[in-house]
């Protein structure tokens, strides 16, 4: 099983002013013989937070894969990438570049996000978008891709296929 945790980043859903239908949207879309969610929090769009947040997720948690989403675009508020990039140590840019190259064929507005994605010591972590539609359309195209990378990362290559 691939440990997973759900990060929803959003200063009305933190507030309570919004229904996070993102999280649960992204939570659906997970094939429960594949990935255990074993987390799930929203947070504000705070930097100081999403890292601390990330790191707790990473470190303490100890998390195969960590899915965030909002805070990708280009609001003032929105630095969920740069949060990310402060705590990952290696980037995947395949990861988001093919979200936003297979985004395109939907909707020009794809070249917007800043989406990122890397690894964290064994923790893979994928920025995703904020809207439920962005987020689960973008899971659907990394996520065949995806236990194979985290079995790689893990060092348990050819078990999350059992």
């Amino acid at each position: 099983m691939i440990r997973t945790g759900i990060l929803t980043i959003s200063d009305k859903g933190s507030r309570g002013e919004r229904i996070d239908g993102t999280g649960p949207a992204i939570k659906d879309s997970l094939d429960e013989n594949i990935y255990k969610l074993d987390y799930y929090k929203i947070i504000p769009d705070e930097m100081d937070l999403i890292c601390e947040e990330l790191i707790y997720m990473c470190d303490e948690l100890k998390l195969d894969l960590i899915l965030t989403n909002g805070g990708t675009g280009f609001s003032k508020r929105d630095v969920t990438p740069e949060a990310t990039m402060k705590v990952i140590k290696k980037q995947t840019p395949g990861i988001s570049e093919a979200m936003r190259q297979m985004s395109l064929a939907i909707t020009p507005k794809a070249m917007l996000s800043r989406a990122t994605a890397g690894i964290r010591d064994n923790t893979l972590i994928v920025n995703l978008p904020g809207s439920p539609k962005g987020a689960v359309e973008n899971l659907s195209f990394i996520l065949p891709a995806l236990p194979h990378g985290i079995e790689i990362l893990k060092g348990t290559e050819g078990e999350c296929a059992r």
